[in-house]
Formats: C-alpha cells, structure tokens, sequence
C-alpha cells in the first residue's frame, strides 16, 4: 500500500508518478537524466497525464524559476496575441509602420523595414546582441537604441542571428501598440496557463527585458505547453489563435548551431518521424511540445552554467527525443 510513510521514505529526486504505468524505456531515460549534474527538474506529460515529475535541484515545480531565453518564446506567443486582436496587422508590419518611435536617429535606413517576422524569427540583420556582445548592450543607456543602432551585417529576414536584442525590440513594439508593458501583457494574456510571473529585469527606460531574465514554474512552462500542444485553447480559453500556433510550428531559418529550425521562437526537430518544437534558454531551459505523439516535456537547470549544442544542450536533446520515442 502506497502511504505517507512510504512516500516520505522514497528517493525525492526520482518520482514517477502512478497515474499511468511508466513505459520501460521512459523509465530508462528518465534513469540517465538523474546522472546530469546541472538538471534541477523534468516534468513529462503524455495526453495531459503526468508520467514523470522529478526535481533534483531547486525549488518545487510549482516555484517561479528563471528561464532565461525561454523568454522568447513566450514574448513570440504575445506577438500572435497582438495579431489576433489586431493591435499589429501582421507579421509582415515593418518597424518604422508599428512603432517608428523605437528606431534612434542615425540607425541604417534598413531598419525601418525590418518586419516583425524578422525580429521574431531572429532574422533582423543587425549585428547580434547576445554572445560576447551581451554584457555591452546591457550596459549601454537604451537597450532598444543600442540594437537597433548597430550595423547591419545582413539583409533583414535573411539568415539567422540569434540576438536577444531583436525580442527586447519585439517586446517594446508589443508595449507599444498595447500601452501595456510587457509584464502585464504577459500575465493578462499568458497568466492562466503561466501561473504567477513576477517582476523581472527592466531596461534604463524601464521597458521589460524581451526575451530573457523571465520567471516561470516548471509546472508554468508545462500547462504553457499543453496549450501549444492544444492549438491555443486551455480550459475551453482560447489564449491565441490556431492559427499562429501553426504558422509558429514552421521553419523560417536554421540554428548555425544546433541545426534546428526556427520558427516564431520554436527550435523544431524530428524525433521517430514526430516533428516537434522547443524552447530553449542558457543553461538547460527546455520546454519540448510534439502534438502528434501527445507528449510535453519541461526540464529546468542550472541557469549560471552554460549548456551548448555540442555538450549538455546536445544531452538534453538526446534525452528528450528518447523521451519521444518510447511512445
């Protein structure tokens, strides 16, 4: 018999749960994850069934945690919100039509034209932000001036440049066309399915920081993505549109690194024939959708360590395309 006691006396980082007999080769996965000295928590969901919750490190799941780029796709999922309520005629909408304010005197005559689709995509051109020229645009006056300052080193909507300069511009656009900020629009439109979202980094005009520094549960990301998974509907709510959950699941680029696809802010793959989209953030952040096999992943970890494509990020991806597999 399952008591109390018992469940106080098993191990705490590994918990499958008993709602539904765990497959062997879930177990498996779930046995080597437990060796990943950075991972703080896995939650796998199967048709809406959680089959797996274990936390390691950290706090509850149920405690707001830093995703850090995650953020992104969450900012991109507001940006769909904003299109179905007609706040931005599209993603085709260029800059100097949506918010031309935003773009600073002296910025290359290319910028205007940069659409949302080329922000949301990463595709702006401009020089990046993020990597070693992080710590720079932080420090600089105006976070939106400074990235939309900087020398173009592609033509807009070409390749991809990963740039957290581009969603903090896409966050100010968002505030912008909504006379919201980004943390109301963030808990007025996502918070049913986000849970508690608190405050987080602001830029020295006081604009929220689009595309990083975000808080959200494990169990947060894991409702967000039975809604995606869901086409936009949570609990007979519809939060965005089916429509932009399609048109977020297909590929506009490719990662130079990872060699995923990227659509409006979903890495997307392929595991055992299955597509399926991921949300990634520094450190080991992943959120992992695959509609067709019916199956949500969230996995938090270590936010100060680094987790590249070809170390811990590769292991993670490994793991959660083994997770898919055992379907």
């Amino acid at each position: 018999m399952l008591t109390r006691r018992t469940l106080l006396a098993a191990p705490a980082c590994l918990f499958l749960l008993p709602s539904r007999p765990a497959r062997a080769g879930l177990g498996e996965a779930v046995e080597r994850a437990r060796g990943f000295e950075n991972l703080h928590s896995l939650i796998v969901q199967r048709s809406g069934v959680r089959e797996v919750e274990e936390v390691l490190r950290g706090p509850a799941a149920s405690r707001p945690v830093n995703v850090k780029s995650v953020s992104k796709t969450l900012v991109a999922t507001l940006l769909g919100c904003a299109v179905d309520r007609g706040e931005v005629p599209g993603v085709g909408a260029a800059l100097g039509e949506v918010a031309p304010g935003l773009i600073p005197a002296g910025a290359a005559e290319a910028v205007a034209l940069i659409t949302l689709e080329d922000l949301v995509t990463l595709r702006a051109g401009l020089e990046r932000t993020s990597g070693p020229n992080y710590g720079a645009w932080v420090s600089s006056r105006d976070w939106v001036a400074d990235a939309l300052g900087r020398e173009m080193v592609a033509a807009p909507g070409g390749r991809m440049l990963y740039s957290t300069g581009s969603t903090h511009v896409l966050g100010a656009v968002l505030a912008e066309v909504s006379s919201q900020s980004l943390l109301a629009l963030m808990r007025e439109r996502l918070g049913a399915v986000l849970g508690e979202v608190p405050a987080w980094t602001r830029d020295p005009q006081g604009r929220y920081l689009g595309g990083n520094e975000m808080a959200v549960s494990p169990d947060g990301l894991t409702r967000f993505g039975e809604m995606i998974r869901a086409g936009g509907l949570w609990e007979g709510e519809r939060l965005v549109s089916a429509e932009w959950i399609a048109a977020s699941l297909v590929a506009r680029t490719r990662s130079p690194w990872s060699g995923l696809g990227y659509g409006y802010g979903w890495f997307l793959g392929q595991a055992a024939g299955r597509s399926y989209a991921l949300a990634r953030g520094y450190g080991g952040q992943v959120l992992a959708v695959c509609p067709e096999a019916e199956v949500v992943i969230a996995i938090t970890s270590d936010p100060t360590q680094p987790a590249r494509s070809g170390g811990y990020f590769g292991q993670l991806q490994t793991l959660v395309e083994d997770i898919l597999s055992t379907g």
